[in-house]
């Protein structure tokens, strides 16, 4: 589909597209286009920007991705489709293992998201066929189903669009976690360590830069990071910037143009 270059929501389309196309080289699931509006309306209530709030958890998520013994980035359709280089380059540079975790689970999507990924550079993705072959505890989806050698085995978890339930079974894991969700009010947001609100493909590339930038940084300074980071905090400022940002639409007068 060709967008105009001036078309007011060219990038907001480019994305859709983005997701549209993944649909097709089943990579993602149908619900999968949902779940991108849904977040589409939040960062609309956002204003469609990485605000402070979003900065200071990339900056702890990249201190916790750092400290870790055995990370791992979880990806689903979204995520592959979405941000599939950067995922590679974040996944180099905190030393982390990559896993294809699905709710819509089939063989087929596994190896289309795993041969994505690989064309993007990564050398090894897990959670494909046979290797998801272990269990999370009290998860009943396809999602329970995850790699003796990535997410079973983890101790912080990188799990953007990610759904509620598995994170608190990460959680109740003993696992830290990380998300990348940016409505602030869902299970998710709440249950993870670190909750990044913002949209995934403004928030990846700042990660990577940040994790770049720590990633020689002594552990003390790493565990200063993390130890001042209020993730409660994060999502109170994060509310309050989509209600003052909608205070301040109520009260302008908005005007349509079509002269």
């Amino acid at each position: 589909m060709r967008i105009p270059p001036n078309h007011p929501r060219r990038e907001s389309l480019l994305l859709r597209e983005k997701i549209v196309e993944g649909y097709k080289r089943g990579i993602v699931a149908l619900e999968g286009l949902i779940a991108h509006g849904r977040g589409e309306c939040f960062d609309y209530l956002l204003g469609e920007k990485t605000h402070d709030f979003a900065y200071e958890a990339i900056r702890a998520a990249a201190a916790a991705l750092l400290l870790a013994e055995y990370p791992v980035l979880s990806v689903n359709g979204n995520t592959a489709m979405l941000v599939p280089s950067e995922i590679v380059k974040l996944a180099r540079i905190v030393n982390a293992k990559i896993e294809v975790n699905l709710f819509y689970r089939t063989r087929e999507r596994e190896e289309a998201i795993a041969d994505w990924l690989r064309k993007h550079g990564a050398t090894e993705v897990l959670g494909v066929g046979e290797d998801a072959s272990a269990t999370i505890p009290e998860l009943f989806s396809e999602r329970r189903r995850v790699s003796p050698r990535g997410i079973l085995r983890a101790d912080v978890v990188f799990v953007p669009l990610e759904d509620g339930d598995r994170t608190e079974a990460l959680r109740r894991m003993g696992k830290t976690v990380i998300a990348v969700d940016l409505n602030p009010l869902s299970r998710t947001a709440r249950a993870a360590n670190i909750t990044i609100v913002d949209n995934i493909v403004r928030a990846l590339p700042i990660l990577v830069e940040e994790a770049n930038k720590l990633r020689k940084a002594d552990r003390s300074m790493l565990r200063r990071i993390l130890e001042g980071y209020d993730n409660n905090h994060v999502l109170s400022r994060a509310l309050i910037a989509i209600k003052n940002r909608l205070e301040r639409l109520a009260n302008s007068k908005i005007v349509l143009d079509i002269s």
